[in-house]
């Protein structure tokens, strides 16, 4: 089969940023963040080259979830100076890797990637692998079709979720993962869910009625503590239900899959590297993507 890589730029940048070192270029811009991404996509396209990618971007206006609920987010910290320019350079990056970035006014980035997961996983011989540090994708994961590969420890190690594994990990179904997290909420981004009503408990009571939708129409069998709880929060558990619940329909115009194809420019890569100082990126893409990192930019622990 086929890949389609949909990549969570935001949040892998993030990521980056928060497990490297504050490196800079020659000309003292902050880069550790584009060094870490690089090494990322260095390593994607040696062991797993796809054959179709897309970056995909938060932009920094209001979305939709906004208006729903004006705190959502709200407790986040404000983004970093230092990480700023690096957002604003990243979309050059990728496009240097033959990666097209895609944003949209009013959107996640999980909602393009939603939207691109819809539109492409129906496609014949094709698997959508979606890159990300976060688990809001789950949600997507369907068959031998849609697989999420989440960062499990800094930017070093990876694990792989299809249905199995989701299973494990929560005991619920793929498509149960919007229910659970409208009932758990989700700290990072200031969803409430409901207030005492914790993983343990709202998976147990979502393996028995399936959805939220059910467990309301069955709250009187459950135990009173529980109840009582449900149904005293049960407009904050509606508004969960729509924050978390990922758009498929973002308005992103006709986009071909023969557009997404992945095809990585090593001039371009090579030029970029120099310029912003990164000679280790340089002699592992002069050797096929395997060499070792050089002093200048050899943080401690692991890296691609």
């Amino acid at each position: 089969m086929k890949i389609l890589f949909l990549i969570d730029a935001n949040s892998i940048i993030h990521r980056c940023f928060h497990a490297l070192p504050k490196f800079t270029t020659p000309d003292g811009r902050p880069s550790g963040a584009l060094y870490g991404l690089s090494s990322i996509l260095l390593k994607i396209f040696r062991e797993n080259k796809p054959d179709y990618a897309a970056a995909l971007f938060d932009r920094p206006e209001p979305t939709f979830r906004d208006e729903i609920y004006k705190e959502y987010k709200a407790t986040r910290p404000p983004t970093a100076d230092a990480l700023i320019p690096q957002i604003i350079e990243a979309p050059k990056l990728f496009e240097k890797f033959g990666v097209k970035p895609f944003d949209k006014a009013g959107f996640e980035a999980d909602d393009l990637i939603a939207t691109f997961a819809e539109k492409f996983s129906h496609e014949p011989d094709l698997k959508v692998v979606i890159l990300t540090g976060d688990m809001d994708t789950l949600q997507l994961v369907h068959d031998d079709k849609i697989m999420v590969r989440a960062f499990k420890k800094g930017i070093s190690e990876t694990v792989d979720y299809d249905e199995k594994a989701v299973e494990e990990k929560y005991g619920l179904k793929p498509n149960q993962i919007i229910d659970y997290k409208a009932l758990v909420g989700d700290v990072s981004d200031n969803v409430k869910g409901v207030p005492g009503v914790g993983p343990k408990t709202a998976a147990d009571i979502l393996q028995k009625f399936g959805t939220i939708e059910n467990v309301y129409k069955n709250a009187g069998s459950l135990p009173e503590k529980v109840r009582a709880k449900l149904l005293e929060y049960e407009k904050q558990a509606e508004i969960s239900e729509k924050l978390v619940t990922l758009e498929k329909n973002v308005p992103v115009g006709r986009v071909e899959l023969e557009e997404l194809s992945a095809d990585m420019n090593r001039e371009k890569l090579e030029n970029y590297f120099s310029e912003m100082g990164f000679k280790s990126l340089l002699k592992r893409l002069e050797n096929g993507g395997n060499a070792g990192r050089d002093e200048n930019h050899a943080p401690q622990g692991k890296i691609f």
